[in-house]
């Protein structure tokens, strides 16, 4: 037998300031298919990754949570894991990039660019906070769009129009932390002059190591001459203080990627034999695959190559990217409930259900996948209950019935076994070059062969006269072992219903190789239903609990104006939160019983549930809207309308009153 490989594998890591969603799942779903295909077919395939736990968001979060940053990172990773297990994610090791290990290996690679003279210093001018103290990243800043006009928009880019700009184009720009408008401020900045690795960068990005998509991407990035990368941020930062520079941090995603050596490190500390140089020294024969989104591909393909390259580190052999997630064609929605969070998925539905389908759609390039929830509950419901499940459960009553539940010890068509199990190159080439859809397509083919094979034999009616005893038992033998090998290859893409099958069939776990060998004369357990049907009210509900609570919504270019003494009208109170708790049934709510002083208490239910946890909220003073009407919603009636500011989602920040301020006061 040839020499297994040695293939270690990571996927982008999640943030660790908020939920990981459905658009997040379509790449952990992806490593995770092409990480089990690999260990199926006996290869040394180890598969790591972290949570992202450093930058201004988090540090601000926290502040805003009344927690310390490691603790809200701590959270995260807890809800983060559970996420990833329930959704069948097989990582070998999950960690976070605020560890000891990453911090060494941070100060290492930062130290030896600078001694290789790629660091250079530069003092910059930044919009800065001057309430708060701090620069503001540019999602921080919000203002008018330069081109078209659109309030309310982000640092960098127009939502409406899809203009890009530097946040000093804004017009009226306020920082989402103060509400004050920003200042410009000097400071100075650490950058990497990447232009020192292009020659190395064009030799790697052009030998095969990313899809030829990205490569012509890339080299666009070449032709407009490669720009110095800032590395630096400056206090109040959540991260890592540069070693040799005290009050500055490096930037996030500076330590992000080294977060894959330091997992990896890990778990090389408690896996006897597992070697890091191995996988990760300038030599290394292993094989280094990352997974990420299309929208990160600048990070993947130019800083991190030459990070290592600099470090004397090896470079990756592939970064695998991929497109964004769409559901029924449209970019996800929170209005419309299509804004799924993997917890809400799975309060709902099976995630191999999600698992298949996303098999289903995936190949190698930058292509957009579409949810059609439609189509999802077709497919699922054809291809894995009507077909796949279905040819162990006509075939498995037969063997019970008539022969105890054993097997009959040889093929009445062994041709068609060798079909079956004569495809495996192909599907397993097809899963290699990540042409999921490609072996699915392949796979249910075969499915539809085995189902023709129990039609045309229809054991059914031979199974009237007693004479047919043995012809039944070698047909229903056939179909068990057709269903055997369909598993095998949907191993990868359903570990659980494998693992079902397996306990159905009384065997060990199956491999690749166990594919050339039928099993015969085996006794076979009693038959459980595998999986079930996807019920039109299983999506429904889902999207249901998905859907915002609207009652503030942003203002947009067409919204209608109105003059000062209409906004006047509007009674602003402290308010101070006398409890907080989640609402049943609702994936974005808390419901809040606010004391607003002589106005009495008032029950709010806002759409805050991302960005905080209840049990911080009570007594904690709040700024809401007294006097507008109250609005009937499926989970009760809301009295009023909480303040709060900043981009959305995990990024929303309570408005707090001044220091002093008592419940019912009027905030002017």
């Amino acid at each position: 037998m040839p020499k297994p490989r040695d293939i270690l594998v990571t996927s982008a890591l999640p943030y660790a300031a908020g939920p990981i969603h459905l658009g997040h799942m379509l790449e952990y779903t992806q490593t995770d298919i092409w990480v089990r295909f690999q260990k199926l077919r006996g290869e040394r395939c180890y598969y790591v990754c972290a949570d992202d736990a450093h930058g201004t968001p988090i540090m601000l979060k926290a502040q805003q949570t009344g927690v310390t940053p490691e603790q809200l990172i701590a959270h995260w990773d807890r809800e983060h894991r559970r996420d990833f297990a329930d959704f069948l994610i097989g990582v070998d090791n999950y960690y976070t990039t605020h560890s000891p290990e990453n911090r060494e290996l941070s100060a290492y690679i930062y130290a030896r660019l600078r001694a290789g003279g790629h660091i250079v210093e530069r003092t910059i001018s930044q919009a800065y906070d001057a309430e708060k103290k701090m620069f503001l990243p540019d999602r921080f800043i919000r203002g008018e769009c330069p081109r078209c006009g659109t309030p309310d928009q982000y640092g960098d880019s127009c939502e409406n129009c899809g203009a890009t700009y530097s946040p000093s184009e804004l017009k009226n720009p306020i920082s989402v932390v103060s509400g004050t408008p920003p200042v410009q401020k000097e400071s100075l900045h650490y950058f990497v002059r990447l232009a020192d690795f292009e020659s190395m960068l064009k030799g790697w990005t052009r030998a095969g190591h990313v899809h030829e998509s990205v490569r012509r991407k890339l080299d666009e990035w070449f032709e407009a001459g490669l720009q110095d990368w800032d590395i630096s941020r400056d206090a109040p930062y959540f991260g890592f203080e540069i070693p040799d520079a005290p009050g500055k941090y490096f930037y996030v995603w500076l330590d992000a990627p080294i977060g894959y050596m330091a997992s990896f490190k890990q778990l090389c500390e408690r896996t006897p034999g597992l070697d890091f140089d191995t996988f990760w020294g300038a030599e290394s024969k292993a094989e280094l695959y990352h997974f990420i989104g299309k929208d990160i591909i600048y990070f993947h393909a130019l800083f991190w190559p030459a990070m290592l390259a600099a470090a004397g580190f090896r470079t990756p052999s592939a970064v695998f990217a991929h497109g964004f997630l769409t559901v029924n064609g449209q970019k996800m929605s929170k209005s419309r409930g299509t804004f799924i969070q993997a917890r809400t998925y799975l309060d709902h539905l099976d995630p191999e259900y999600l698992r298949y389908y996303f098999a289903g759609k995936l190949g190698p390039g930058l292509d957009d996948i579409d949810l059609n929830l439609d189509d999802f509950r077709l497919r699922v419901n054809s291809d894995l209950v009507g077909k796949l499940v279905n040819i162990a459960s006509r075939a498995a009553g037969f063997i019970h019935r008539n022969n105890d539940g054993h097997l009959a010890g040889t093929l009445p068509d062994t041709a068609l076994y060798e079909t079956f199990a004569g495809a495996a190159d192909s599907i397993a080439a097809a899963y290699e070059n990540r042409e999921f859809a490609r072996a699915i397509r392949e796979i249910m083919a075969l499915a539809d062969r085995a189902n023709e094979f129990v039609d045309a034999h229809k054991p059914w009616q031979l199974n009237k006269d007693p004479a047919n005893a043995e012809r039944v038992q070698a047909i229903c033998t056939q179909a068990l072992n057709l269903f055997r090998v369909l598993v095998i290859y949907l191993k990868p893409v359903l570990p659980a219903l494998a693992a079902k099958a397996e306990k159905f069939l009384n065997i060990a776990p199956l491999r690749w190789s166990d594919l050339p060998t039928p099993l015969l004369s085996a006794r076979i357990n009693p038959f459980e239903p595998m999986m079930r049907r996807i019920e039109q009210k299983d999506i429904d509900a889902m999207i249901e609990a998905s859907k915002e609570d609207l009652q503030a919504k942003p203002a947009t270019a067409g919204s209608a104006e109105i003059n000062i003494d209409e906004f006047g009208k509007v009674d602003l109170r402290v308010a101070r939160v006398a409890a907080a708790e989640h609402v049943e049934g609702a994936d974005k709510l808390l419901k809040l019983t606010l004391d607003v002083g002589e106005l009495g208490t008032r029950t709010v239910f806002a759409g805050i549930k991302a960005a905080y946890d209840p049990a911080t909220l009570t007594n904690r003073l709040v700024v809401m809207v007294a006097n507008l009407a109250p609005r009937k919603m499926r989970f009760g009636l809301s009295e009023g309308m909480v303040l709060a500011a900043g981009p959305g989602g995990g990024d929303v920040f309570l408005l707090a009153p001044d220091s002093g301020a008592e419940p019912g006061m009027r905030v002017k």
